[in-house]
């Protein structure tokens, strides 16, 4: 039977690959949007009218710092309000911490953790509202949004770990072109965003989470010291602790009260500094308390959801007694509000890509005709934005008197296309101000202006949300084209798969002839698994509540593998032919735990954590033993660092022989251990705080896992010695004594199955040590029964005895790991713990080695070995990708395409990315082994062979000398 070579194997799985990578970029460029972005900065035009062709010929003046900042103040007919701005963000601070929830004022607790605040509210010194944040919920797309009024794309969540500087318009380019003097203190996203812009700056870095003291300790140690000076305009700071309290802790932490208090403290010290320059006629500091976003109850966010949106925006240091306070805390804005806001405040144009609307009740101090003004400013600036998205808008087409009565006092009522809506609201607006402003100037009694002000709102609010909402054209041409290319990487994937399987004949068991009509129900099950997933993928309450049809899968397909093994007792019982070979009913026992143990750590994984959206509150094990102390926490944070150690210790005694190599690798596996139980027992409480002491114990551990694993796969293949088939481990030299001599001989198939298992034990104990350091502690458990989860499986699928294709397996020992998938804050820790386990599995598993041709081709070991190991998971990843790529393109004008089909596109990418790193890291690891261990096999065998020749030419010398020497006596004997 002809087959597919390796060589050309290999190729067609990389074309396969480059094509789908190919599709998926220009699938996602394709369609996620991109923000409507006008080039270049706004300027003096921005206090002129917009002209109805949309083209502006004015350029900016290039004038000195202080003449700039005089022109603006001329133009803009709205006099600065403040002389200074502190700008204080608060890392994930949820808005109902401070300003309560539906109307109602915050809990007891949290009002007095921040008193100062609270009466800073009560009193009417300060304003609060509700500032609702776009998707994605992460710190640099939000900055963004603040201080430039835009809304940045959606992929900007991927761009927030790789911040770059920020060129588009914004409001700290506008301050930085009058000359303003600005500091940042706090997070270094700042100084990414916007380099050279601070005069003095100390940034500290937002990934460290575990790190909640420290982080805010480097901000406030310069405030004193700052808010002393007169040198700068522009005062930063983004404190990163209480983010980081829930991403340890979640909501309800018991450090959220001592963090809200600590950030009351802040907003005193500034507040009492600002009361005192004004008394000693410094001048006055607007001081802006804001959020970048809310949290879930866990801690997280990203999302969507009220609690990820909920972010805070708090004024504080306007006049007294200007709005309604009660409603103003409970009023709701948008976050690109802030932008527009602080530019009038401050007397500068308003960034040009700005979709935000002021918040007019920050302006209730100001005069009717300069709050007004400001109100005109802004939709100027709205309306050119609108006239860059809709060329066809060109209000010259409809003249104001088209909409205005002869009263001059009413409109009509705005319909017809997008063009004629937004021309119609614009026009109204303007009419009204007009006739406003003739009526004041005649010294008319009726001079309210709440009806303009209302127009103006009308018209406002509008054009943000179709703005905010509006994506560019997606080109369906390049979206087929870019689907087209991932079902074809798909098919040709999955082709291969089918190829390999063909090849591979039928198992030739001892009692075979009992499964002759065997019931593939684990194959069937397997494609109906796969069929529910791409059907649930239509569904946006299936997508946020797919962790249940995981842990369904799961569980399901370990109940199968349970109920064929006891067909096999039942097949065995009735055939008394087939003896069992001895010690197979307690191999079968064996087998049959190990499944129930499978399955019992994949329920308690499963009710360890409610995930999701919609159960979240629910009761489960985590959040009981969190009410229940620290110390249990801690106390399962060791036990799983022992038990995991020595797990990996006993994987390693499974090997028959105790080399030196291996003694050297049971020693890394203990000292690892020993490290990091020395540091949860020294530094990592439930919520830790970081040291010196701290930091230099995770720095040992990192440098020493990433040099011992790096050394241990490299020099293993080496070191290791070559062996006979009785030194090998006791199931690898059960399973290759049958591979016939020829092949021994050839290919150091014993000692390629040992050094991968050394390994692939060695990549799995050290993934969940490491994990137990980057995880919550609450989730130790969880990595533990994950660890205990693949054990299992390996041993469990060592065993050929309960007739599965190998693609069966692939399958349902990745479905395994992804049941704890949502366990954990590093998403993709569980999948990366299922490829690394492959190169295990590799070594345990009973390859077919008749497709081995005598000669040893180390090609057909290689594609024996690695064929299917790597091309189950990319092919099934494939599947799922098309799958899910088509629903999204379906789904385009879904009311949650953007809070539920698009992050679960992404979380896809992603997870085909970790599918490419997997397989990666399995192909590298099997094939450097191999041909290390080839190298050195036919090096001893050329050497044997000579040694063995040279013996046998000696002797030949030898013999020929004694027949000649015998010859020759009998040659003498004649004559004589």
């Amino acid at each position: 039977m002809s087959s597919i070579t390796c060589t050309k194997l290999t190729l067609l799985t990389i074309v396969a690959v480059t094509i789908q990578c190919i599709g998926l970029s220009v699938f996602v460029f394709g369609f996620f949007p991109v923000k409507p972005v006008l080039s270049g900065y706004s300027g003096v035009e921005s206090f002129r009218p917009p002209t109805c062709n949309g083209i502006e010929n004015e350029s900016e003046p290039s004038l000195p710092p202080d003449r700039l900042e005089s022109l603006y103040r001329a133009v803009s007919e709205i006099p600065p309000s403040f002389d200074r701005l502190v700008f204080m963000v608060i890392d994930g601070l949820p808005a109902e911490f401070v300003l309560g929830k539906n109307g109602r004022p915050p809990s007891k607790a949290f009002v007095e953790a921040m008193p100062y605040t609270q009466s800073l509210l009560a009193t009417g010194k300060a304003v609060g509202y509700h500032a609702i944040a776009a998707a994605p919920t992460v710190t640099m797309p939000r900055l963004k949004a603040m201080v430039s009024g835009a809304i940045g794309g959606f992929l900007d969540v991927v761009l927030n770990f790789n911040s770059q500087a920020f060129l588009e318009d914004n409001v700290l380019a506008k301050f930085f072109k009058i000359g303003w003097n600005m500091v940042m203190l706090g997070d270094d996203t700042w100084l990414k965003l916007f380099p050279g812009l601070f005069v003095r700056h100390d940034g500290v870095s937002s990934f460290f989470v575990k790190d909640t003291v420290q982080v805010d300790q480097n901000v406030s140690r310069h405030l004193g010291n700052e808010l002393g000076r007169d040198d700068w305009k522009l005062l930063i700071l983004h404190y990163l602790g209480l983010d980081h309290v829930g991403h340890i802790g979640g909501r309800n932490s018991a450090l959220m009260i001592p963090k809200l208090s600590e950030m009351d403290e802040v907003v005193k010290l500034i507040h009492m500094n600002t009361v005192k320059n004004i008394e000693n006629g410094k001048g006055r500091t607007l001081l802006v308390v804001v959020s970048d976003h809310g949290m879930t109850e866990n801690g997280n966010h990203g999302g969507s959801s009220h609690e990820e949106t909920d972010s805070l925006a708090l004024f504080i240091g306007l006049k007294d007694h200007v709005y309604d306070h009660a409603l103003s805390n409970y009023a709701q804005v948008s976050q690109v509000d802030i932008a527009p806001t602080l530019a009038l405040l401050f007397g500068v144009p308003i960034p040009r890509n700005s979709i935000g609307v002021l918040i007019s009740k920050i302006f209730d101090s100001l005069t009717d005709d300069k709050k007004l003004r400001a109100l005109q400013l802004n939709s100027w600036q709205l309306f050119r934005l609108l006239q860059a998205q809709l060329p066809g808008l060109s209000c010259k087409n409809f003249p104001c008197e088209d909409f205005i009565t002869d009263s001059g006092s009413g409109v009509s009522e705005c319909n017809g296309s997008k063009e004629e809506m937004f021309c119609c609201l614009y026009l109204n607006a303007a009419a009204l101000h007009d006739a406003w402003k003739t009526k004041v100037i005649s010294r008319f009694n009726s001079t309210d202006s709440s009806s303009v002000i209302a127009a103006y709102h009308e018209f406002l609010k509008r054009a943000s949300e179709w703005l905010s909402h509006r994506s560019t054209d997606k080109p369906i041409g390049l979206l087929v084209s870019g689907i087209t290319a991932i079902a074809m990487s798909s098919l040709m994937l999955l082709s291969l798969v089918i190829l390999i399987h063909k090849e591979v004949p039928p198992r030739e068991e001892k009692h075979s002839l009992v499964y002759l009509k065997s019931w593939k129900m684990d194959e069937a099950f397997i494609l109906l698994g796969i069929i529910i997933m791409v059907i649930s993928m239509g569904s946006s309450s299936m997508i946020e509540e797919e962790h249940y049809v995981w842990h369904f899968l799961n569980s399901s397909i370990i109940l199968i593998f349970i109920r064929k093994r006891l067909q096999s007792f039942e097949s065995n019982s009735k055939h008394e032919y087939l003896n069992l070979i001895k010690g197979e009913i307690k191999r079968s026992g064996v087998e049959m735990s190990l499944l129930f143990l499978i399955l019992f750590c994949g329920r308690i994984l499963r009710g360890w954590h409610q995930g999701g959206v919609n159960w979240t509150n629910l009761p489960d094990v985590s959040k009981w033993l969190e009410q229940d102390g620290s110390q249990y926490i801690k106390l399962i944070q060791l036990t799983s660092c022992v038990l995991i150690t020595c797990l990996g210790l006993f994987a390693l005694y499974l090997m028959r022989y105790k080399t030196k190599v291996v003694l050297v690798v049971g020693f890394s596996f203990l000292m690892l251990g020993i490290l990091i139980f020395q540091h949860v027992m020294n530094h990592q409480d439930t919520f830790a705080s970081s040291s010196d002491d701290a930091t230099l114990s995770i720095q040992i551990i990192y440098v020493t896992l990433g040099i011992t694993t790096f050394a241990a796969v490299v020099a293993l293949p080496w070191v290791k010695p070559m062996q006979s088939p009785d030194m090998c481990s006791r199931w690898i030299s059960n399973k290759l004594t049958m591979l016939p001599v020829e092949i021994q001989n050839v290919t150091p198939i014993f000692e390629f199955k040992d050094a991968l298992y050394m390994i692939g034990c060695l990549y799995v104990t050290f993934w969940c040590l490491l994990q137990l350091l980057l995880q919550q502690p609450i989730n130790a458990m969880p990595v533990l029964l994950l660890f205990v989860q693949v054990l299992a499986s390996m041993l469990t699928f060592s065993f050929s005895e309960l007739h599965r294709e190998q693609w069966v397996e692939g399958i349902s020992s990745h479905s395994t790991f992804l049941s704890g998938l949502l366990m954990f804050i590093i998403t993709y820790a569980s999948p990366m713990l299922f490829y690394v386990s492959m190169v295990l599995y590799i070594s345990v598993k009973d390859t077919v080695y008749s497709l081995i041709s005598k000669d040893g081709n180390s090609g057909e070991v290689l594609k024996t070995v690695l064929g299917l190991s790597c091309l189950v998971p990319l092919s099934m990843n494939s599947v799922l990708l098309t799958a899910y790529t088509i629903v999204l393109l379906l789904m385009r004008n879904h009311l949650f395409i953007w809070s539920v089909f698009s992050p679960k596109y992404v979380y896809v990418c992603v997870g085909t990315a970790s599918v490419y790193i997997g397989v990666f890291i399995v192909a590298v690891t099997v094939i450097y082994t191999y041909m290390v261990l080839l190298w050195r096999k036919r090096r001893k065998s050329f050497a044997f062979s000579s040694k063995q020749n040279g013996t046998l030419s000696v002797k030949l010398c030898i013999s020929v000398l004694r027949r000649q020497s015998e010859d020759a006596q009998e040659k003498d004997h004649s004559v004589s």
